[in-house]
């Protein structure tokens, strides 16, 4: 997802910011030589290191990770023929995703969104019988967190190691009333790139007052590898018999609607391209998974039929949302040069349901003091 309506406040928060040292890259290994990473000073961002992580496990499988935004930058996973090429979009240097023109376009290639990803209606809510406002930058409504979400500050970061895989532990602390929110929220996300291929993202997190939580990965799929087409061929099985209705603006209007004999319906696999005209500006949907937050189970399996990538996804949270890059619009150049075009990257971003604060029937998203905000959900790589 993204949105048109940051623009100058992003800017002149973004260059405000911006503070990179001259000094130049430095390259060194970690301590323990059983971790296959590399890690990268970039240089000063908001008078913290920027840092990229690139993490290598035994079948030759990379993920590269900054503590900018939390993003992964690049994964790269085998074809049917053993090719390893990168299966996400993101950038080749760094400082593309705090300059512009991703600045002034952004759609949160591979990052981490919140403190609420997804929608809040007219970036309002009530809470304990306190009304909050939250900056509107998406039409009428507040998305991912609001002008300067999760994806755009430095996380403490530091690698780490265990029998699962090698891994970035990336921690965030969030103050009270921060972009509107309630309370003092601190997050950890744990980024594994494990043995059998898969990419697990962990979220773990605390807080002081009581808060609407909703944070998720926001990265952008393309199995071609290296982006060589759209993502229209692509196919994809979205196991949920109901997604959330919408109005014009992407605000659930509460309705759970079955997805039998629509355009929506993924319950078996269909190319991404193959219904999407009759769907209103393309896929932008969360999907019901289940009626609240569930046991680690597979969610979506997607194929890439001319290379054979596999991609399956599996989550303990109770929605997904299917975005198949309707917003991207050529504007911006990724990695090896490639124009970032319309339905050039799709994204399945595990979630609870867009503006579950407003909307009472929804699985509540509020995170009371005391409790634990924990979810999973792995990306998991193959080919056949």
């Amino acid at each position: 997802m993204k949105t048109r309506t940051l623009i100058l406040q992003i800017s002149i928060i973004g260059l405000s910011l911006l503070m990179i040292t001259g000094c130049k890259s430095k390259q060194q290994k970690t301590s323990d030589q059983a971790m296959k990473i590399k890690k990268e000073i970039v240089g000063l961002l908001d008078g913290k290191e920027v840092v990229l992580y690139t993490l290598v496990n035994a079948n030759g499988m990379t993920a590269s990770i900054t503590n900018y935004g939390a993003i992964v930058t690049a994964l790269t996973a085998p074809d049917k023929a053993g090719k390893f090429e990168n299966v996400v979009l993101g950038f080749d240097k760094l400082q593309s995703y705090w300059t512009e023109p991703y600045i002034n376009n952004c759609c949160y290639l591979g990052a981490i969104v919140g403190r609420y990803g997804n929608r809040i209606a007219k970036g309002k809510f009530s809470l304990n019988g306190n009304d909050f406002s939250l900056p509107i930058n998406n039409g009428p409504n507040s998305l991912h967190g609001g002008l300067k979400g999760f994806d755009k500050v430095v996380w403490d970061s530091e690698p780490f190691s265990n029998e699962e895989g090698d891994g970035v532990k990336l921690s965030y602390f969030s103050k009270n009333m921060e972009e509107g929110y309630p309370g003092n929220f601190t997050i950890t996300v744990f980024y594994t790139l494990m043995k059998d291929n898969s990419l697990k993202v962990d979220y773990d997190g605390t807080i002081d007052q009581a808060c609407p939580v909703n944070v998720t990965h926001h990265g952008y799929f393309n199995l071609t590898g290296n982006a060589k087409t759209d993502i229209l061929g692509h196919e994809i099985q979205i196991l949920a018999d109901r997604y959330t209705v919408v109005d014009s603006t992407l605000i659930p209007t509460g309705e759970l609607r079955p997805v039998a004999g629509t355009p929506m319906d993924f319950t078996t696999a269909h190319t991404v391209g193959e219904r999407i005209a009759q769907v209103d500006g393309g896929y932008d949907h969360n999907y019901v998974l289940s009626d609240n937050v569930a046991p680690m189970r597979q969610v979506v399996r997607v194929k890439e039929p001319v290379s054979g990538r596999i991609m399956e996804v599996f989550t303990t949270e109770p929605g997904v949302q299917f975005y198949s890059g309707n917003f991207l619009d050529g504007i911006l150049t990724g990695t090896g040069n490639v124009k970032y075009t319309k339905h050039w990257g799709f994204c399945l971003e595990t979630q609870h349901f867009p503006d579950s604060p407003n909307q009472p029937t929804f699985p509540s998203t509020v995170l009371e003091p005391g409790q634990r905000y924990k979810h999973t959900t792995v990306y998991k790589f193959g080919a056949e």
